[in-house]
């Protein structure tokens, strides 16, 4: 398949433009303007993005194929299978760039004193000390299995690593298996000389030294392997629902338990062992196209805990400058439940800290005008301040409810975790929202101050995580709005009843508002340009794929309203393309923090409106998700918020420009260097 058959018309395929974002992810790690070990991190985020596509889109698209072969995607209208050809193609290309960016990253980690050696790289000395480490605490931890009629073929885990060999024996051919244990440290230190120190992997030591654990075999032939297995599964309660002793939280336990068993999507395999290869893709049935050959690693995590390596002067030169967040709008000792009361507070991370939004939930715990706290929970950090303080406020006596979505996908054993140490606290726990994930990222608070009722409502457009928190750019507003705080209130009641079809004041709640809301604007804005009046629409998101508000850009941008986008990762939409889509502007920004945050400007001037909101422009977030966008009510914090977009707009450092070819290139700019987010860390432009 062509990769100009990704692209149609205006639209671009779902994958190809998520290939295309994960290829920008792996430009970051091939920039030499990024210290080396951020160079590093990339290189293992490129491969672990990887991961997670093929487990969950590649998983999904494997089933549409066989359930509905004839089905087509409804903008490049191509089927499952010829998505899934063209996914592989493009996927062995990335691959082999991957390969080379490696090379380099070893050669360049080898100047600052750490070596990575491959088993054919060791030295006579290094080969001893290797074996030597191998035969004491490796191979006690490996599991050698010949497979015969009384040792069955194995089960391949998913996600885990193999080594097989070709065996002779008598003049019978066979094969041998091994996995390599989890337990095992990824990385062995062979040597820490002066200026110098050499690691070998745990895989390179296994294909260096594994054939000897078939004592009284020939070994005619090895490699190793590592599997990944459709993890995209269905956790619907449509026939559930009739028992009223039905606990999903066991249900979902039992599908997670399952995702390790699911078919086989991908087989990356090392060396040109073609019986072994066509041995395993035989035993899995799983047809070659499936199969990537790898020509380092198997596995790239090991390059995040590469710090460990150098000393402490070391790493300033190799590594980000540590980001410091922006003092707190509310002085340490002030009150935050005060300050709140009086203005809108606005924290944009990670420039700002969580640390407010800990002090007021903290606060609220101990508050005795503190009625009721409610929170959507989606995905939390495994030590969690946010759940001490809700703990805290619950064993106080405040009636706190936690929405907590366990079908967070692969946080899902977390969450399990969460919802019973916050149920064992005395919190009202509730799974969701019958089939419809709750993503949405509010924090509802009710004060009981005498007979009056004030609200402080939290709305924000990440997690409430605080290591993520550090990590990705999202903005949060806290407001004592009543208005607002009504609808909060009324949100976390028809989560509890299941309705969705509740007419709210202010905010746009999916599925039923957030979508028509935001048609509505863009339909205004092309309303006031077909009467000959200036329009704009500046939007910022991760993704667009919603075919419906595409369609209703495109007739804006028809009508002549100048439409300017940052979408990190994947976009449909293609601009430039004459007549249609030649008033739109679209940007990717990859850079130090992963780009979250969602926010949608309609118009300029005094009829601007702008909302921040929990939802990607996505069918899966539009139609299918329980997702918030709130307007922004106070004018400063919206002019800052509208201030930060065109600071993103303006980025010639790590913003990329989609083109009317459906790709993406630098953005050519000969005026001063602008890199948004250090930027923003900088405090030279204050948020």
């Amino acid at each position: 398949m062509q990769e100009s058959e990704f692209i149609k018309g205006i639209y671009i395929n779902r994958e190809y433009s998520w290939m295309a974002f994960n290829r920008r992810v792996l430009d970051q790690a091939t920039d030499l303007t990024n210290p080396l070990i951020e160079r590093c991190k990339f290189l293992s985020i490129f491969h672990s993005n990887f991961d997670e596509f093929f487990m969950v889109r590649v998983g999904s698209l494997l089933s549409d194929s066989k359930l509905n072969p004839d089905e087509k995607d409804n903008k490049t209208l191509l089927t499952a299978k010829k998505q899934i050809d063209g996914i592989l193609s493009v996927a062995k290309k990335h691959y082999r760039a991957a390969d080379a960016a490696y090379t380099n990253i070893k050669k360049d980690l080898a100047k600052a004193g750490l070596r990575i050696k491959s088993g054919k790289e060791l030295t006579d000395k290094q080969k001893k000390i290797c074996k030597k480490y191998f035969e004491s605490q490796v191979l006690p931890l490996l599991s050698p299995m010949v497979l015969d009629a009384k040792h069955p073929m194995i089960r391949f885990e998913n996600m885990n690593e193999y080594m097989v060999v070709e065996l002779t024996k008598s003049d019978r051919t066979m094969y041998g298996v091994m996995s390599i244990s989890s337990k095992l440290p990824r990385l062995f230190k062979i040597d820490d000389k002066k200026k110098r120190t050499t690691v070998i992997t745990v895989e390179e030591l296994v294909r260096t030294f594994g054939h000897t654990a078939f004592d009284g075999y020939n070994v005619k032939s090895q490699a190793m392997l590592r599997l990944t297995r459709n993890a995209d599964f269905d956790a619907s309660v449509d026939d559930r629902d009739i028992e009223r002793d039905f606990d999903f939280s066991k249900f979902l336990k039992h599908k997670v338990e399952l995702r390790g068993t699911q078919d086989a999507v991908r087989l990356q395999i090392d060396g040109k062992a073609d019986s072994i290869k066509n041995f395993v893709l035989k035993t899995l049935n799983l047809k070659k196209s499936f199969c990537l050959e790898v020509k380092h690693a198997l596995d790239y995590k090991f390059l995040m805990s590469l710090s460990q390596y150098f000393d402490k002067d070391e790493l300033s030169e190799l590594k980000y400058k540590p980001a410091k967040p922006l003092p707190s709008p509310v002085p340490m000792g002030a009150s935050v439940i005060e300050a709140v009361l009086k203005n809108d507070i606005f924290l944009a991370y990670p420039f700002d800290s969580m640390d407010t939004l800990v002090r007021l939930l903290d606060e609220c715990a101990e508050d005795s005008r503190v009625a009721a706290i409610k929170i959507t929970i989606y995905r939390l950090d495994h030590r969690s301040r946010i759940v001490e303080a809700l703990k805290k406020a619950s064993e106080n006596g405040k009636d706190v409810t936690v929405v907590i979505e366990l079908c967070a996908r692969f946080d899902e054993e977390n969450n399990l975790y969460f919802s019973e140490v916050l149920r064992e606290a005395g919190c009202t726990i509730i799974y969701g929202m019958g089939n419809y994930k709750v993503h949405s990222k509010i924090i509802s608070i009710v004060l009981a101050d005498g007979e009056e009722l004030k609200y402080i409502t939290h709305l924000g457009t990440g997690n409430y995580n605080e290591q993520t928190a550090k990590q990705y750019t999202d903005l949060n507003i806290i407001t004592s709005d009543q208005s607002i705080g009504r609808d909060g209130v009324a949100f976390f009641r028809n989560i509890a009843i299941c309705n969705i079809d509740h007419e709210y004041e202010k905010l746009l709640i999916a599925p039923r508002t957030l979508k028509k809301g935001i048609v509505e604007y863009i339909e205004r804005e092309t309303e006031k340009a077909k009467s000959g009046k200036e329009a704009f629409i500046y939007a910022k998101m991760n993704s667009l794929t919603d075919k419906t508000i595409i369609d209703k850009l495109v007739a804006a941008s028809m009508a002549g309203v100048k439409i300017e986008l940052v979408v990190r990762g994947i976009c449909c939409l293609k601009p430039g393309v004459a007549g249609k889509t030649d008033n739109i502007k679209v940007i990717s920004i990859v850079g130090r923090f992963l780009e979250h945050s969602r926010i949608y400007c309609f118009g300029r001037g005094d009829d601007r409106v702008m909302f921040i909101s929990s939802a990607d422009l996505m069918t899966r977030n539009t139609d299918k998700r329980v997702e918030i966008a709130t307007p922004v009510m106070d004018g400063s914090i919206a002019d800052r918020i509208f201030d930060m977009l065109g600071v993103m707009l303006a980025d010639n450092v790590k913003a990329r420009r989609l083109t009317s070819s459906g790709r993406y290139e630098p953005v050519a700019d000969e005026t001063d260097e602008i890199n948004s987010q250090e930027l923003f860390l900088s405090g030279k432009f204050r948020l």
